[in-house]
């Protein structure tokens, strides 16, 4: 088999200053926000969390992903298009975890061409690629859940969803 070279394409960096109840900036300046235990958790309002960020990244990378899975097949995304990713942190014992459930709506295919975009994008999308078989993810159409196999991710297959 043969190896294919990685190649770092881009670093973003950013730093953290009192944990969730701090601040967070990104070396750019564009993200630059008050940190906040969730609200429901009793923080306050007006702040975000690790929580919301992750979600936010994990669905503008979703999306990315199949776009380009679109462009390889020759096809084009509605522009009403929606991914939308929630994002649970949960304790298990003494530790702390994260799951993720994707929501996807691509509007203009029928439901099997949609199944089969959306794990194709769950191939390639930096987010999954990061997270399989670390933390849970399942993946939904329209709000219906998907099955998908254990190499596409652990988690989700491991439940039996």
């Amino acid at each position: 088999m043969a190896t294919t070279e990685k190649k770092t394409l881009y670093t973003a960096d950013a730093s953290a200053v009192g944990g969730r109840s701090g601040h967070v900036r990104s070396a750019t300046g564009i993200i630059d926000l008050d940190m906040s235990v969730p609200e429901g958790l009793g923080g306050k309002k007006g702040a975000t969390n690790p929580e919301e960020l992750f979600a936010a990244g994990y669905a503008s990378c979703f999306q990315q992903a199949l776009l380009v899975i679109a462009q390889r097949a020759g096809d084009k995304l509605d522009a009403d298009t929606t991914v939308a990713c929630s994002v649970s942190l949960f304790q298990e014992g003494e530790g702390y975890g994260l799951s993720a459930v994707l929501d996807v709506d691509l509007k203009k295919f029928d439901r099997e061409k949609t199944v089969e975009m959306v794990r194709q994008a769950h191939k390639i999308c930096p987010y999954s690629v990061g997270t399989r078989g670390n933390m849970e993810v399942e993946l939904r159409v329209q709000g219906e859940a998907i099955p998908v196999a254990a190499e596409e991710n652990a988690g989700v297959a491991e439940k039996g969803n």
